[in-house]
Formats: C-alpha cells, sequence, structure tokens
C-alpha cells in the first residue's frame, strides 16, 4: 500500500452569459462558419460585471465540496491555478478559503497559464504524498475575457472564463490497481515566451496587457509536446495509450484534441470534448472537462484517465490518475 491522492469529488462552474459565435459576429468581424472550420469551438461563458475568478473559482469548490461528501472545513490545503487573478497579491486562493468559511489553512496561486491546473496537482500531490497534508482543494479558474483583444479576431474567438476544481484526499492505496494520481510529469521552455505571452505586467508596463498568440506555431508546438509528455506520463507506471479509458484534454481547439489523439494511436471516443460548448478557459479547461465528463457518468470509479495541457510559457504536463 501506499499514500495516494485520492479525487473525492469534482465541480465546476460557467457565467450564467453563454456567447455563441454568431452573437460575437455582431460585434467582430469572423463568423460562425470561420470560428468552427477552424477552433470547433461554437459558444463561450464570459464573466458579468463582479463574477471574479474568485466568486467562480468559489462556485467550483463548493460543488466539488459538495460531490466529495465532506465538510469545506475538513480542507488543509488550497492551490488555486490562474494566469487572471482577483488582485496582484494576494493570492486568489486566499478569497477562496474566507469565501468557503476554511480556517487556517496553506492557500496560494499557481500560475503556469493553460497548463496552471496540472501544474497545481502535481503541487498538492507532492504535499499530500509528503505527510504535509491530508486533504486538498485544487482550482483552476480564469476570466480571460479581461484579458483578451475584442479587436484581434484571432484571439478573442478562442476563449471564455470559467472555473473546475477537484478534492484531493490523502489515501492509503493499492500500489498497482488502487486510485489516485500514479503520476505526473511537468515540463517548461521559456524560448518560446513570444509565441503565446500577455503584453502587459506590474514590472514592464504596470498595465494588465492583452493576450497575444501566434497560433500556428503554438499548434505544431502543442501536438508534440502533447502527445510526448503522455507517453512520458504512462510510461512512468509501466502503461501505455491502450490501457487508458479516458483522456482529459486542456480545450484549446479540436483540431489539436484530435491530431494528438491520432499521434497517440488513440481513438476519438476516449477523449472528452468540451471545446466547442467552453471554448479554451485556460487553468479551468481540464477540470471542467473532467467535471463534465464525470457528472455525465462517462468517466467512472476505477477508470484510467490521463490529463494533460500546454500553455503559454510554453509549459506543458500531464498527470496519469486512476479514477
Amino acid at each position: 500500500m501506499t499514500r495516494r491522492s485520492v479525487i473525492l469529488g469534482t465541480g465546476s462552474l460557467l457565467p450564467a452569459r453563454r456567447v455563441s459565435n454568431a452573437e460575437l459576429a455582431e460585434t467582430v468581424d469572423t463568423t460562425d462558419e470561420w470560428i468552427v472550420e477552424r477552433t470547433g469551438i461554437r459558444f463561450r461563458h464570459i464573466a458579468a460585471e463582479g463574477e471574479t475568478t474568485s466568486t467562480l473559482a468559489t462556485g467550483a469548490a463548493k460543488a466539488a465540496i459538495e460531490a466529495a461528501g465532506i465538510e469545506a472545513s475538513s480542507i488543509d490545503l488550497i492551490v488555486l491555478a490562474t494566469a487572471t487573478p482577483d488582485q496582484t497579491f494576494p493570492a486568489s486562493a486566499t478569497r477562496v478559503q474566507t469565501a468557503l468559511g476554511i480556517g487556517d489553512c496553506v492557500a496560494f496561486d499557481v500560475a503556469a497559464v493553460c497548463s496552471g491546473f496540472l501544474y497545481a496537482l502535481q503541487v498538492a500531490d507532492s504535499m499530500i504524498r509528503a505527510g504535509a497534508h491530508q486533504r486538498a482543494l485544487v482550482i483552476g479558474a480564469e476570466t480571460f475575457s479581461r484579458i483578451l483583444d475584442w479587436e484581434d479576431r484571432a484571439t478573442c474567438v478562442l476563449f471564455g472564463d470559467g472555473a473546475g476544481a477537484v478534492v484531493l484526499d490523502a489515501q492509503e492505496s493499492d500500489e498497482t490497481t488502487g486510485a489516485g494520481i500514479l503520476a505526473t510529469r511537468l515540463h517548461a521552455d521559456g524560448r518560446h515566451n513570444d509565441l503565446l505571452y500577455v503584453d502587459g505586467g506590474p514590472s514592464t508596463t504596470g498595465t494588465v496587457g492583452k493576450l497575444r498568440m501566434k497560433g500556428r506555431e503554438v499548434f505544431r508546438h502543442a501536438v508534440t509536446n502533447l502527445a510526448a509528455v503522455m507517453e512520458e506520463s504512462l510510461g512512468a507506471v509501466g502503461m501505455s495509450s491502450a490501457d487508458v479509458d479516458w483522456v482529459v484534454p486542456h480545450q484549446a481547439n479540436a483540431r489539436i484534441l484530435d491530431a494528438t489523439a491520432r499521434k497517440l494511436g488513440l481513438a476519438r471516443e476516449k477523449v472528452v470534448v468540451t471545446v466547442d460548448q467552453h471554448a479554451n478557459t485556460s487553468a479551468a479547461s481540464v477540470p471542467l472537462a473532467l467535471d463534465a465528463a464525470v457528472r455525465d457518468g462517462r468517466i467512472k470509479r476505477g477508470d484510467l484517465l490521463v490529463l494533460e495541457a500546454m500553455g503559454g510559457g510554453f509549459t506543458w504536463g500531464a498527470a496519469v490518475v486512476r479514477f
């Protein structure tokens, strides 16, 4: 038996405002056909005034806590992945802590953009395995609509807002067949900063800035890096793509999902796809897709999952999880 981080429950929250491609085309020089053909995206959710990264994160956390059947007060670690925090500081995780009524605990943010949830998951898992914590809340939450250039049709149509969360619990699990996070692998390569970034920041421009991206180059790196890290993480536990029940990928672009699945020889039916409904929600993307597939019954206890993502930095990673 070994100490592992087991997912007790999942949750998510999307802003009430749902924007179709057709509605977007009323103010942006684009069409529904153009967006769908290139990305697979049909809808995205946009945060309203008063909705922030922390309020979305709190809603997702409450849903995960309810699904886990636990009291919020039992959580002693909160790791929130986001590139769009409420404030430069303090961490948005502390706002979630307060909103949930949790007393003294460890709470901090992780910034790794679209890979943020995978980074946060490994951080929480490592702290649980080390015996420092018993129960963790891991959240990915974003309000990317606030950093988009709405005059840049190549980027503004791609992103949306939302949050997803999981509750992790330290449990003794069978080393080969038991539930929990089996392996995680993370990477970064800062040489590619100029391919996907925000052109602002406190220590450079003193402004929030707007998202900038060279889509074609990002696509090429994404397919190669994601396929490689998925194979790497599976290899770490002596498994292959043939053992996988579900891939829960970052929802950036339907063509990236298809290309990555083909590269690994995975059936499209094994890939959870929500990009058509949510667009790219950055760090929220993976936990949103995970929660959707758990709640509609596709993902069941005992299933072997691979979670994967790549984002600005570049950062990328994957986790093998026995659900």
